[in-house]
C-alpha cells in the first residue's frame, strides 16, 4: 500500500475486535509516528501505549463514556509537552506538532490494516488523572488502536474546488 492508498483506506473505526496488535506490527506505528516532522525536529511529545483493561475503559468514560475506544486493544494517547510555545504565526505549536505526528500513525496503522479513531472529545483532567500526566503538559489526542470489527464506509468530502483557492482567500 502506498501513501495515497493508507490516505484512501483510512477510516474513523468504531468497533475494533479483541486481537492483538502485534508488537512487531506496533512498533513499526511507532516508528513512524517518531519520524513525523516538528518544529526545529524538537518531537515535544510523548505516546502512552494503553494496554490495561480497565485503564482503557476509564479512558473512554473520559472521554464522553465513548465505550468503544475501551474495546481496541491498546489505546494510544498523544501528549504535548510545550502547551504554551505559540508559532510566530500566532498558532500553538504543541497543537500542530502532536497533530503531524497523530496522523503519521493513523496513516501507518492503516497501512498495517488496523484501524484508530481520532479522539478529541475528552476531559484533559480525568484523562491526565488516568494516564499520570503532569498539570504541565496538554493530552492533544486518545485513539484506540485495534482490528476493526467491521468496515466503515467513507465519508462524504468537499470537492477540491470548495477548499481550494488561487493566490487570495476566496469565500
Amino acid at each position: 500500500m502506498n501513501v495515497h492508498e493508507a490516505i484512501r483506506a483510512r477510516r474513523s473505526v468504531r468497533a475494533y475486535r479483541p486481537d492483538p496488535v502485534p508488537e512487531e506490527v506496533l512498533q513499526r506505528i511507532l516508528e513512524s509516528t517518531r519520524l513525523a516532522p516538528s518544529g526545529n525536529n524538537s518531537q515535544p511529545w510523548k505516546f502512552i501505549i494503553v494496554r490495561d483493561p480497565d485503564r482503557r475503559r476509564r479512558l473512554a468514560e473520559a472521554a464522553s463514556h465513548q465505550m468503544f475506544i475501551a474495546e481496541a486493544p491498546i489505546v494510544i494517547a498523544a501528549v504535548g509537552l510545550n502547551p504554551t510555545a505559540i508559532m510566530s504565526c500566532e498558532v500553538p505549536a504543541y497543537a500542530v506538532n502532536v497533530a503531524i505526528a497523530v496522523d503519521h500513525l493513523t496513516l501507518a496503522a492503516a497501512e498495517e490494516g488496523l484501524g484508530t479513531c481520532w479522539i478529541g472529545a475528552f476531559s484533559q483532567d480525568q484523562a491526565r488523572q488516568v494516564l499520570g500526566v503532569p498539570d504541565q503538559y496538554k493530552i492533544v489526542a486518545l485513539t484506540p488502536l485495534g482490528y476493526p470489527a467491521d468496515q466503515p464506509v467513507p465519508k462524504s468530502r468537499k470537492p477540491l474546488e470548495r477548499i481550494v483557492c488561487e493566490e487570495q482567500f476566496q469565500e
